[in-house]
């Protein structure tokens, strides 16, 4: 049963959704500016700044994409998302912080879950399938995961896999009694039925990003024949439903010119996607295909695309490795995330596969402190280039050293993969895009745009770092 207070949150929340929706471009601004008030602590102090800019402005970008999201999306997933958007962007951060002082460790602002490594494709260059197809967390534990996580200060959770979708009822069940959380899932889509479509516009704290790699011949080279259109009906059952969904791509060296094109940015936006997650392809596994890696002029060519998307296109993207600058290098290891595999391994990464820890037998405090987490946190950042903020894909070395250091073990129980057979394969990419990003990163615009507080994090800390950044 609802507290007073929840119950007359709800009320406010339903009462201000509506009012947006009755007229967007004249009552948003206000509302922001309710929220912002609530922000007692500022913590998102710049960002109010750039909604403020947005809204001024009726034709931007961003302030058509806010109204896609509010206005396009079914009222009551609306109201179902507010509470835990607020508690993701805002009302957990004091929790977090003191999380980190008391235990001194990374706490993130994200978790990434496999529920199965089971999954209906098999598609080229995939890890999940490293795992073995029958490891589980079973929904004890993902609950455990869930609840310890609360009280850290977490209160995003992403689904992984595998193919998440083969737990459909168990994801939408901690959907149902976890509603101030915002849940994600990656999928294939093949699996998004009516019925389904219809539990996520019921729940509305669960969001699909799907995977899909360009057009039908360069999407189903990877993922097999027929998974494009499945997921464009995909994409059209939630469309219908007003359920916001995203999308997942995998930039490589064969459909790079496809997913960096306008042509494709507006085909997904016609789809109604409302946000992308580009990252490019890592050649973890015995069995990765090391033709794929993105070439150093593709890289760039996509560093440069996203941010001109940015100013043209309604539609937030993300590059998990060019947007470096915006959270100060690698993100791994806790610092904002870490991914927990589907025999409960503890990775710094979802493509780092090494671990020291087992959530079936420790908890997500323990995963945090554990010593390769410890040494993410003692080195991040792994580069003073922020366009190079990986320890596998640009700093190899730092990968050998970190596992080596602390004994990790390889979490694919396939064919288990020590890092340096790992670095072999990244060392020369990572040299080729060193010479590119170099010439790209401006310290000093770096530095004015992006680094709010020097004392809470320097990024230039630890010039002399402990390994070989190409471990040579």
């Amino acid at each position: 049963m609802k507290s007073l207070k929840e119950a007359a949150m709800s009320v406010a929340i339903k009462e201000a959704v509506k009012y947006v929706r009755k007229d967007f471009n004249k009552n948003m601004p206000k509302l922001l500016s309710v929220v912002e008030a609530l922000d007692v602590k500022k913590v998102n102090r710049s960002t109010y700044k750039g909604f403020h800019e947005i809204l001024d402005d009726p034709n931007n970008n961003w302030m058509l994409l806010a109204k896609r999201l509010i206005c396009e999306t079914d009222q009551h997933v609306v109201e179902k998302l507010i509470t835990p958007a607020l508690n993701v962007a805002i009302n957990s951060y004091d929790t977090r912080m003191e999380s980190i002082e008391k235990y001194d460790c990374n706490v993130p602002w994200a978790i990434l879950m496999d529920p199965t490594a089971a999954c209906n494709l098999k598609c080229k260059g995939c890890w999940a399938a490293e795992y073995g197809k029958s490891s589980q967390l079973d929904y004890e534990t993902l609950a455990r995961i869930i609840k310890e996580a609360k009280e850290l200060g977490t209160y995003m959770f992403i689904f992984t896999g595998g193919e998440p979708l083969m737990r459909k009822k168990d994801l939408i069940r901690l959907c149902d009694e976890n509603p101030d959380c915002a849940f994600m899932s990656f999928t294939n889509g093949t699996l998004c039925d009516d019925a389904f479509a219809d539990e996520l516009q019921r729940v509305g704290n669960l969001y699909l990003a799907f995977s899909i790699e360009g057009y039908e011949d360069s999407n189903d080279f990877r993922r097999g024949e027929g998974t494009f259109n499945k997921v464009v009906e995909a994409m059209a059952r939630l469309k219908k439903r007003g359920v916001p969904f995203g999308a997942s791509l995998c930039y490589t060296s064969k459909n790079t010119d496809v997913l960096g094109s306008d042509e494709y940015m507006d085909w997904l936006i016609d789809q109604g996607v409302l946000f992308a997650w580009y990252f490019t392809y890592m050649p973890v596994g015995a069995d990765a295909v090391t033709d794929l890696l993105a070439t150093a002029e593709q890289r760039e060519h996509m560093y440069r695309k996203i941010r001109e998307w940015r100013k043209t296109k309604p539609i937030f993207t993300m590059d998990f490795w060019n947007d470096g600058e915006y959270v100060q290098g690698c993100i791994a290891g806790g610092r904002h995330y870490f991914h927990i595999n589907s025999n409960g391994d503890c990775e710094p990464c979802a493509f780092v596969h090494y671990s020291n820890v087992n959530i079936k037998e420790h908890s997500v405090l323990d995963a945090l402190q554990s010593p390769l987490f410890r040494a993410y946190k003692a080195r991040q950042p792994f580069n003073n280039n922020m366009l190079r903020p990986c320890p596998v894909l640009d700093n190899p070395g730092a990968i050998i050293k970190m596992v080596n250091d602390t004994g990790a073990y390889s979490t694919e129980m396939l064919n288990p993969e020590s890092p340096e057979v790992l670095a072999n394969k990244t060392r020369d990419i990572a040299k080729r895009w060193a010479t590119f990003a170099d010439k790209i990163f401006d310290r000093d615009d770096y530095i004015k745009n992006h680094v709010k507080d020097e004392n809470m994090y320097n990024y230039e800390i630890n010039t002399q770092r402990d390994f070989d950044e190409f471990g040579e």
